[in-house]
């Protein structure tokens, strides 16, 4: 077998400020058969111009009208051809090895499962000489996904119309078609903090999670009282 490609999605809305240091870490990542897809969700910033400073790597540039973080990683699914698939956020970064200690884990990938990996949050403030970091923990998150495209499709598209927990509800009915998580030790996410995404501490955010929660119950349940013919054919 040869070397498989990783598809890497970018999502990006104004992130000329974070989005080369996000793409340098993709490039440097030492599994180097790799397909990257930055998807603009309606950037009205230099955004495009960071991208065109990566054209020589090959990178691949999708330009969207604004539809959320959602649909712009649907969009990069869409157009993706690697037999992987792996996402990071604009403004984060990945490690080195990420992406090769993944592929060693999934192996075979018998039975079917889904690597993540630790990550760790720094704060990106001024006056945060370095970055103020804190501690490595399991992440459990799209941005240290590594799934297979064919189950991936199989648990279908993110749910776009979540404004934030689309991944909850996608990893839930990952696990309901049998994909098993799999956590590697090592730390493959740094998480940037800073004045633009600090949303998930506003009070409707948090309500929407817990919506998202709801709907995951509600969905199991009516599965658990579906006919067994019918369960088969979901």
């Amino acid at each position: 077998m040869g070397t498989p490609t990783v598809s890497v999605i970018v999502p990006v809305l104004n992130g000329e400020a974070f989005l080369a240091s996000a793409l340098r870490s993709v490039l440097g990542q030492t599994h180097r058969s790799l397909e990257v897809i930055v998807v603009d969700d309606g950037s009205s910033d230099r955004t495009g111009q960071v991208v065109d400073g990566f054209r020589p790597c090959g990178i691949r540039y999708v330009r969207q009208e604004n539809r959320g973080a959602g649909e712009a990683r649907n969009r990069g699914v869409g157009e993706a051809t690697g037999e992987f698939l792996a996402f990071l956020d604009a403004d984060d970064l990945w490690t080195r090895d990420k992406l090769s200690l993944q592929l060693q884990a999934v192996g075979s990938d018998r039975p079917p499962c889904m690597a993540f990996g630790y990550y760790q949050d720094f704060v990106d403030a001024p006056g945060a000489a370095g970055g103020r970091q804190r501690q490595p923990a399991p992440g459990c998150s799209v941005g240290t996904l590594l799934v297979r495209r064919e189950h991936f499709l199989k648990a279908g598209l993110f749910a776009a119309h979540w404004r934030v927990g689309e991944f909850i509800d996608w990893y839930a009915r990952a696990i309901d078609t049998g994909l098993m998580p799999v956590m590697l030790p090592e730390l493959m996410l740094l998480r940037r903090v800073h004045a633009g995404n600090t949303r998930i501490r506003d009070r409707e955010d948090r309500q929407e999670y817990a919506r998202v929660v709801r709907s995951i119950v509600e969905r199991r349940r009516r599965r658990s009282l579906a006919p067994a013919e019918t369960r088969a054919h979901e």
